[in-house]
């Protein structure tokens, strides 16, 4: 029934600033070393001190092997540029492609001056895995999405066959509430404005420095998968639904024609709604599932107000209708449907055309410029018209008079941001939270990105936060691709805090390698990532074999 907004289509990128051939102005960081740290330079890159300075002792060649998973703003070979953060982001996974095998490299050191390193890149032995593959198979039997889904679906099975089995008569003779209350919990679950409450509560209770780390772990655990709720509640919501029906045609005296045939076309716009979001579906033809699961569920919506009213003005004795309000504010359904109704159009109400300024630094990526500033942690919506596609992303913003987001050019949608730069865009004045929000949550916080992914973290590079974020970024020829805007705000960030790495000097980084050693470095406490999803996969993996609570985005968050 509720609108699905897209994840977050955050794109991550980590990179080195700059050509080797100037040491004092473009330095070079050396991925896995993190033992010496340079002093701060106008670079955003790392420099350490020459062969001849003390501490170069410690400073050698990363072993690990290369990952194959991290994208390249060269890729054209992708679709639209969304999944759902988010999904999500909605949320928000990132639509690129793995980079292209970049040959090795031998370390060039200019002298005088700083070590200029730069490390070799190994071709990857492992098979190329598509990214089907990896929403489909990879994530696991047992990961907190699926349980949550196991669970709500089990206590709505429980119930039902209590109810079939006469051992819960309540449920047997109202199972259209049950139903329409598995609706309602699966709309809350996807409401931006109940979500940025919700996120907000977490933070405010959880986000103390007394609070234990597994608290802290297992609810941003829950937060970030709710999609599994939503999908639980959204099969048992057909399940019950059937239920009723069979029950209403075994007692056809109590109903009406009517009433059954509304039901049934309730029932029918579920199911499309639910088929249209499997992961197959969903993954290959995201438009398709967007639009039936949008307008099936506006659809459904207005038949289960027929419904309501139906079944609260039908009396089965003389077979009429008599719509009166004191059986309608009698009937459960009536207050259950009217929360949903509120909940659905809520986000809608604050649907604003507003005027942008887009810049291309190339053809890689836009930056969408939006008045008025924003707290970090923060994801928005936009389109160019308000009944197509939404598009999400994270938001930059120093939280003073404007603030941006970053499109990489992967689909129709950014493509079109720079090659047809809009003067005006609808965006939702309710800016929702996704999973960056909880860096709030604790006390150090190593967050991870791979190209524009780095967006969805600036926020948190500008403005104060409770948290100290140290920040890891991977990304492809970052001065072409990103500009000199998104630039400056990146050295104005403590360059001990910073991680860059540039693929296209640097060739391809072990990234959970890296990431680990940035943890014990730092002492963080907990590892962010934004990246592809199976880039994603590989740091939270890495980060958990190391014993680190790690967190990216899922096909579903």
């Amino acid at each position: 029934m509720n609108e699905l907004g897209k994840s977050p289509s955050c794109h991550g990128v980590s990179f080195e600033m700059g050509t080797p051939q100037v040491a004092g102005r473009h330095m070079l960081y050396k991925p896995v070393t993190l033992s010496v740290w340079g002093k701060r330079s106008n670079s955003i890159s790392k420099v350490f001190p020459g062969p001849g300075s003390r501490g170069s002792a410690s400073l050698r060649r990363s072993e690990s092997r290369a990952s194959s998973h991290f994208c390249d703003l060269d890729s054209d070979d992708e679709g639209d540029d969304d999944e759902d953060v988010e999904q999500q982001a909605e949320l928000e996974l990132i639509r690129h492609s793995s980079l292209p095998h970049i040959a090795e490299e031998d370390n060039h050191v200019d002298a005088p001056g700083p070590s200029v390193i730069k490390v070799p890149s190994k071709k990857a032995t492992e098979p190329a895995q598509s990214r089907l593959s990896v929403i489909l198979l990879d994530q696991g039997l047992f990961t907190v999405y699926k349980r949550l889904f196991l669970v709500c679906f089990s206590l709505n099975l429980i119930g039902l066959i209590l109810a079939a089995a006469g051992h819960f008569p309540y449920a047997k003779r109202e199972a259209a509430l049950f139903s329409v209350g598995n609706i309602l919990a699966l709309v809350l679950c996807r409401n931006e404005a109940f979500l940025r409450c919700v996120f907000w509560a977490a933070v405010k209770v959880l986000g103390r420095s007394w609070v234990p780390l597994p608290l802290k772990t297992a609810t941003t655990s829950f937060l970030q998968c709710l999609g599994g709720i939503h999908s639980g509640c959204g099969v048992s919501s057909i399940m019950w639904l059937i239920y009723s029906l069979t029950q209403t045609v075994r007692r056809s005296e109590t109903s009406s024609v009517e009433i059954t045939g509304v039901a049934s076309a309730i029932l029918g716009l579920l199911v499309i709604s639910s088929v249209a979001a499997f992961p197959l579906v969903r993954h290959l033809h995201h438009n398709v599932f967007e639009g039936f699961h949008r307008f099936a569920g506006w659809t459904a919506l207005a038949l289960l107000w027929v419904f309501v009213l139906l079944t609260a003005a039908y009396n089965p004795t003389n077979n009429s209708y008599n719509l009166r309000g004191s059986a309608l504010a009698k009937k459960q359904e009536f207050w259950f449907t009217l929360i949903i109704t509120i909940l659905i159009i809520l986000p809608w109400l604050t649907v604003r055309k507003v005027a942008v300024r887009v810049s291309a630094p190339s053809g890689h990526a836009s930056l969408i410029k939006f008045p008025g500033g924003i707290k970090a942690g923060i994801l928005g919506r936009i389109s160019r018209s308000p009944l197509s596609d939404w598009h999400a992303f994270g938001i930059i913003s120093d939280g003073k008079e404007e603030h941006m987001m970053l499109a990489g050019a992967v689909g129709d949608f950014t493509k079109g941001l720079v090659s047809d730069p809009p003067k005006y865009l609808y965006t939702r004045c309710v800016h929702f939270a996704g999973l960056p929000y909880l860096i709030n949550m604790y006390n150090k916080v190593v967050v991870v990105a791979t190209g524009s992914g780095i967006c969805v973290f600036l926020s948190f590079m500008l403005q104060p936060c409770p948290a100290e974020v140290y920040v890891i970024w991977v990304a492809k020829a970052m001065e072409k691709n990103f500009g000199d805007d998104i630039l400056r705000k990146i050295k104005s960030y403590p360059p001990e805090k910073m991680i860059i790495h540039d693929t296209a000097v640097s060739g391809r980084p072990n990234v959970p390698d890296m990431t680990v050693e940035a943890v014990k470095k730092w002492g963080a406490e907990v590892v962010i990532v934004t990246s592809n999803p199976s880039g994603s996969r590989d740091v939270v993996n890495g980060c958990k074999a190391a014993g680190i609570p790690a967190f990216g985005p899922i096909w579903d968050s």
